[in-house]
This record gives C-alpha cells, structure tokens and sequence, in this order.
C-alpha cells in the first residue's frame, strides 16, 4: 500500500485541497464558488446548497485532520456563517440554490439540502465545540429524517400529480447510515442508533432483490419492485457501492455478533457482484446508470463515466479487502485505480474531469458544477489513505 498512500496523499495535498482553496472562496459576498471552468475560473455564481455545505464539511474535516491548516476552520467557519443566515425559509428548510448575494432563487424542494447541512454543522462542532453548530446540525437533522419519513420529501414543492407512482429512494436511506454516524460521532453519545438500524434493514433487506442479485435504486413504497417501468428498473452502480462502503463503516460500531458478521459478508458480496456487473467489460469504467432487466434507459447519459462512482468503488473495494481478508478486492481495486488514475486527473491545471463518455474520453473541462464541489474526491483520497494504512498496519 505504500506507493498507492504516497500517491494518494501527495493528490490529496499538493493538488486537490490547494485547487479548491485557492479558487472556491467567495471573499465578497460569503459562500463559495463551486462552478469552475478547467483552470479553476468561475463560469456561475449560483450557490447550490449541497455543494456549499460540503465545502463547510469537508474543509472542517480536514482542519482536524493530520492535513490541518489553520485557514481551513476559517474557510469553513465563514461558509456556515453564509449558509446558516440566508440559507433556510421561516420553517427551517434549507433551499436548494442561492444567488451570489445570498438570496433564494431555487425552493428548498430537496431533502439533500438538509443532509448536507446536517453533516456540515456536525462537523464544525467537533473541530470548534460551539453548541451553536450542534444546534444547527440537529435541527436539520430533525427536518431531514421527518421528511423522508413522510412519504412525500419535497413536501408542497412537489410538481408531481396525485396519480404519478411514488418510490423510496435508495439514496434517501443510504445517507442514513452516513449521516447517522456523523452525527453520533460530532455531537457524542448514541443518538442516531435507530436511524443506523433503518438504514441497514431498509437497504440490505428492502432495497436488495435477491432474485436479480441487484440493489435498485428505487423501490414501491410497500417495499416491491416495479419491473414494468425506467425508473423501478434502473441501478445507480455508484450509489451502491457508497451505500455498502457506509453500511461496513456503521457495521464496526456496532458489536461483533453473527448477525453483523452476516451482514458484512453480505455487504461485501454485493461489492464485488456490482462491480461485476456495472463495470464496462469493453471499455473500462463504470457505468453511471444501468437497467436491471437489459433494457433501454431513459437517461441519455446513462452509459458515461463519471468521477464519482469511481471515487465510491474504491473506498468501498479497501473496506470489502479489510472486512473479508479476500485478495480479490485487491486485484479490483487495482483494476479500478488503475482505470480512474489513467482517465480523470488533469494533467494541465489540476482537480480531476468529472464526466467522460463510454470511451473514456473527457466531454466536460469543468471542475465542478451544480453537481460537483469539494467533497467526492477529497473524501475518497483521504478515506481509501486511513484504509491503506489500517491495511498496511
């Protein structure tokens, strides 16, 4: 593991967190910029609420990290500032998207926008001990987990009509187990055990279809599978492998039972049969979406690769390694370093392409977006590093 470490920290210092530093910060105004063009220009000033808290995350992370520079909490510190004042409706909801001033312009209609909020609080308050971020973090945790619960999370911001069919989303209960765990850890105590148990039943037991031997995306809200449309039938391969990379990550705070141990070997399982199945066997890669049934997918990009899935499979390949003692999450993990490391990086200005086509070619010089900020990639160099070194030890 020694040469990947070395490679992976020297990314994650010398070029991931010095890219972002230098060119997210909005000094103006407060926030960040997350849109920025191939060499790190600003192309948008829109503030999209996921991206702007996990910069407030990541930055704070990696201020109580071996990383740590003390402008780092400053970064994030200004960040929250930003968010926590212009950032919710008189209820407490988080809007999707801010102008450059801080005023709304997108309705807070995405559940995500408090999940983020959530882990950014948290995580401030661990590295600063002010109850003013445990405070935040808890109320958008309170507003995330109720509305998911209810069964509509865009609540009155939802377009669809009576008739259009339902789902639960795989996406909504896998941040569970993350965040759950987040917030145990910032905040201290055992307060988000049950929300850990709801994630692991939901997505091991609800999610898996164990006929096909696929986690799908989306499920009927009594738990069946809809096979008749694009939307019950899609797989996110990506997501899947975030989900089971947090799953084993909550499984070792809990005790070592059978049941557990089950549960891992099972996790680790469906690691390697999504890799079998979502990886391109003629190109390369992984592929962003598929069909469980083979068939058409309405989404056009479906067959792209994207930085994120990759980031996901590799983190959650050293997991599997660490958990089964099995030599072939080794070889995988080499097959889609090796893969991601030939394809993504930019060589000319730094940070890493976000989207490329089947063939691997890059279709977007863009180095973050409405979708992509501060936070996959880091998080993977600096997770798949303590993995390396829990290996090498």
């Amino acid at each position: 593991m020694k040469t990947y470490i070395s490679r992976y920290e020297n990314a994650l210092t010398q070029d991931i967190i010095p890219f972002w530093q230098q060119h997210c910060i909005d000094r103006e105004y407060g926030g960040f910029f997350t849109s920025l063009d191939q060499d790190g220009s600003v192309y948008d000033t829109t503030k999209y609420m996921w991206m702007q808290w996990r910069i407030v995350y990541m930055f704070a992370e990696f201020y109580l990290s071996p990383y740590r520079k003390d402008e780092f909490i400053d970064i994030a510190s200004s960040g929250f500032d930003f968010l926590y004042r212009n950032g919710r409706d008189e209820e407490g909801n988080y809007y999707f998207a801010l102008n450059r001033q801080g005023d709304a312009v997108i309705a807070p209609y995405n559940v995500f926008s408090e999940c983020f909020a959530a882990m950014g609080s948290a995580m401030m308050y661990k590295a600063t001990g002010e109850p003013r971020y445990a405070s935040a973090a808890r109320e958008a945790m309170a507003n995330y987990t109720s509305r998911i619960r209810s069964g509509n999370p865009a609540g009155r911001w939802n377009k669809a009509m009576p008739k259009k069919q339902q789902y639960l989303s795989l996406g909504h209960y896998m941040m569970l187990a993350n965040l759950g765990l987040i917030m145990d850890d910032c905040l201290g105590g055992n307060n988000y055990s049950a929300e850990l148990d709801t994630a692991l039943e939901m997505v091991l037991d609800r999610f898996y279809n164990r006929e096909l031997n696929v986690v799908f995306e989306n499920i009927l809200p009594d738990g069946s599978f809809d096979l008749a449309s694009c939307q019950g039938r899609m797989l996110n391969p990506g997501h899947v492998l975030e989900a089971m990379w947090f799953l084993l990550n909550a499984l070792e705070q809990r005790p070592d039972t059978p049941e557990n141990r089950e549960r891992s070997a099972r996790i680790c399982g469906i690691i390697s049969d999504t890799l079998e199945l979502g990886w391109d066997k003629e190109y390369g890669g992984i592929y962003y979406f598929m069909d469980a049934l083979g068939k058409p997918h309405l989404e056009l990009q479906h067959d792209m690769k994207l930085w994120w899935p990759h980031n996901e499979a590799l983190i959650a390949l050293l997991f599997a390694y660490r958990h089964s003692h099995d030599a072939k999450f080794l070889d995988k993990f080499n097959m889609v370093d090796q893969w991601t490391w030939a394809h993504f990086p930019d060589p000319e200005y730094g940070e890493w392409f976000a989207y490329l086509n089947r063939r691997g070619e890059v279709t977007h010089k863009l180095k973050g977006g409405k979708w992509k900020t501060f936070f996959h990639l880091p998080r993977c160099l600096k997770v798949c590093v303590e993995q390396m070194k829990r290996i090498n030890s």
